[in-house]
């Protein structure tokens, strides 16, 4: 075969797999908007403070007064599908911009028949208008994009900024959990906390070859965390509390 024919061949493979693609995702958003445990309000919503389930996922939605667990960018859902599973006395809520991705925990949620989770479509920068002061028990930030780029800093998770939107929506003695396998993101994090004096409660820079690791941790692997570890990259945690005394 020639190469222009072999080029010819792979460029119309791609184009194939970019239209099954998109037929996909519209296919998954279609369906989004059928399942009762996905919500995407608009950002105009959002930003007017108009969204009814802001200080009442409790009452609303969940319907009892279990904790509230928030994953922040759950991509698939996997973490909160599966956390949910396991803490049936507990409520989860993913949020993630990428309605696609979580369209496969909000299916498998509901296969399963899981009335402890839901999904949020919207920016985390957006957190302070999807929750109210002290809504939340605990967050979880599973392998974020580190934004290793001094110019992206403000879009790091663990930036000063985001911290201060995470304590308003938790309570008091609520926890931050941060998974990840990017060192640089760990240690920047470990620095920012060290910085403010934060109570930091557990760190470990190596997971899966270091004793102590939470149960809730290593037990559950995102699809992304899968690839990493194959790739042999560690995988850190660490678990802390926010002090109100710096906002």
């Amino acid at each position: 075969m020639s190469f222009h024919l072999l080029y010819q061949k792979r460029f119309n493979n791609i184009q194939i797999n970019l239209k099954l693609g998109s037929k996909n995702k519209l296919k998954r958003f279609k369906e989004n908007e059928t399942f009762s445990n996905v919500f995407q309000p608009t950002r105009e919503v959002l930003v007017d403070d108009l969204f009814p389930l802001k200080g009442k996922w409790s009452s609303d939605f969940f319907k009892n007064k279990n904790p509230i667990v928030v994953e922040l960018g759950c991509g698939k859902g996997e973490y909160s599908v599966e956390l949910a599973k396991r803490n049936p006395e507990r409520n989860y809520i993913g949020i993630d911009t990428k309605g696609a991705r979580f369209w496969r925990g909000a299916k498998t949620a509901n296969e399963n028949d899981l009335s402890n989770v839901a999904f949020v479509r919207a920016q985390i920068e957006l957190l302070c208008n999807i929750f109210s002061d002290n809504e939340i028990d605990e967050i979880w930030i599973t392998f974020p994009d580190p934004q290793i780029h001094f110019k992206r800093t403000k879009h790091r998770l663990t930036n000063l900024t985001f911290l201060k939107q995470y304590r308003c929506v938790l309570k008091n003695d609520g926890f931050i959990h941060l998974k990840t396998d990017s060192e640089f993101m760990h240690g920047y994090t470990l620095g920012i906390l060290n910085g403010l004096s934060e109570n930091i409660e557990y760190s470990n820079h190596d997971i899966y070859n270091r004793e102590g690791s939470p149960d809730e941790v290593t037990s559950i692997k995102t699809f992304y965390e899968d690839i990493y570890l194959k790739e042999d990259k560690a995988i850190t945690y660490v678990r802390f509390k926010l002090n109100s005394g710096w906002i």
